[in-house]
């Protein structure tokens, strides 16, 4: 049972006969991003079905309708009336990105090509969080970028100039950053080349290529043209494995549970949480492989599965980034010994996540140690099943990711009293409407 005791706590008690039935989960987060900004700056309209209305993503349509491009929100689709390249107005206020680092990093390379000065802004969480791995390489190509106090982090005021491509080492494997500066290419004089330590999600690179970009990867490397003309599309968003993979974990954990998600994107860029769960012993089955603006969609059959610990770790890092946290739950219900390293990207994300995601294990009595770049996860011993964790009071740190990945494992929680049942509290788990407004009624729609 999942019940709000107030507006930011909600109280989870454990599924007892498992998790049954099908969902179709929210479209692609970042995909949805994408489609408003890249049909912004194309010509004519674009089309976007099952789109994402997460708080986030409604940050990219605010600012881009501040800029005088139309969008209509329907229930139906998404319609962007495209400006052109060079279309967009200077806006009349602060552009407000909310929570979403997405937003603020892609849309900052756009900016940077703008023949206008922008304050870029975000809230409470995002203005803590670092920029100088896009203050430095959009500096480099030209632009007049600061932060406004002086600490590499928001607000930015960005001044756009006269942009000259540039070849650009990333040293780390980031899908924004990369985003970024690509679409700070897309303005410049010669071409812009990204490189990056290992490869990041692609969906940038698909989907400027369907609007009509001049963009060829090659290895870890990514090459864009500038100045192209970007036409509008119509585009369906697959479901998001990052949404999805709370359900597939819960289906796993919760003994008797069989559950089928339909339409999950499986870029390979993307598929790094479901490598990981085969490698763990789950049972998931692909079934009706299309694929749709490129991206491959598949429905997956989940049933409930004995884990085992694994190593997460190198190029396999940037597939998972951001399922981290639930895979961290999985590793503590797993046999055996999980380690996850390479992962420092993890502390500059909603919430220092090495850090909240150890916490609220160890809250829940799991034997984790967190590292400088990841944790340590083993199984607890004298305990009926590996890990055995009781319910607790788990702070999400307002961290939509947390707050889900703490949902799933107060499903499988132990009583800490012996008397059942025992609920879990998860503070500030209203967090999750940044990504997915209708988890919790989801979650609990699939309960027995």
């Amino acid at each position: 049972m999942i019940q709000y005791s107030d507006k930011n706590t909600v109280t989870i008690t454990p599924a007892v006969s498992g998790l049954r039935g099908e969902i179709t989960v929210p479209g692609d987060k970042s995909i949805s991003h994408r489609a408003v900004m890249f049909g912004a700056i194309a010509e004519g309209t674009t089309e976007v079905t099952h789109f994402l209305r997460g708080e986030d993503c409604l940050s990219t349509i605010a600012c881009f309708r501040k800029m005088g491009v139309e969008i209509e929100d329907t229930p139906e689709r998404i319609l962007i009336h495209g400006r052109g390249l060079h279309g967009l107005c200077c806006p009349q206020t602060t552009l407000d990105a909310g929570n979403s680092g997405t937003t603020t990093r892609l849309i900052s390379g756009i900016l940077s090509g703008q023949p206008f000065e922008t304050v870029l802004t975000g809230d409470d969480s995002l203005r803590t969080r670092p920029m100088q791995r896009i203050i430095r390489p959009l500096t480099g190509m030209n632009a007049d970028i600061t932060s406004v106090n002086g600490d590499s982090r928001l607000p930015l005021r960005i001044r756009g100039g006269h942009l000259r491509g540039i070849s650009y080492d990333t040293g780390v494997a980031s899908a924004q950053v990369k985003s970024c500066i690509l679409l700070a290419g897309l303005y410049a004089e010669g071409a812009t080349t990204v490189t990056e330590p290992a490869l990041s999600r692609n969906h940038t690179e698909l989907m400027l290529s369907s609007f009509g970009a001049d963009i060829r990867p090659e290895g870890l490397s990514v090459t864009v043209q500038p100045q192209p003309r970007l036409h509008g599309q119509k585009i369906s968003v697959p479901g998001d494995i990052s949404s999805a993979a709370y359900f597939i974990a819960a289906a796993l954990l919760v003994p008797g549970s069989e559950i089928l998600v339909r339409g999950v994107g499986i870029n390979p860029t993307r598929d790094g949480f479901l490598k990981v769960c085969r490698k763990m012993g789950a049972d998931i089955t692909e079934q009706n492989l299309t694929v749709s603006g490129g991206e491959p969609v598949a429905d997956l059959l989940v049933r409930s599965s004995s884990l085992r610990g694994t190593v997460i770790e190198g190029s396999l890092i940037p597939a998972l980034i951001d399922e981290i946290p639930i895979i961290a739950v999985m590793a503590a219900f797993a046999e055996g010994e999980t380690i996850i390293r390479d992962a420092a990207e993890l502390k500059v994300k909603e919430s220092d996540r090495i850090r909240t995601v150890t916490e609220n294990l160890l809250a829940m009595g799991a034997d984790v140690i967190p590292t400088d770049d990841g944790m340590l996860i083993n199984s607890a011993a004298g305990h009926p099943r590996p890990g055995g964790l009781h319910s607790a009071q788990i702070d999400s740190h307002l961290d939509h990711r947390i707050a889900m990945s703490f949902a799933v494992a107060a499903l499988s929680a132990e009583s800490r009293t012996g008397v059942s049942p025992d609920a879990t509290i998860i503070r500030g788990g209203d967090c999750v409407s940044i990504s997915y407004p209708g988890f919790y009624k989801d979650l609990e729609g699939l309960l027995l």
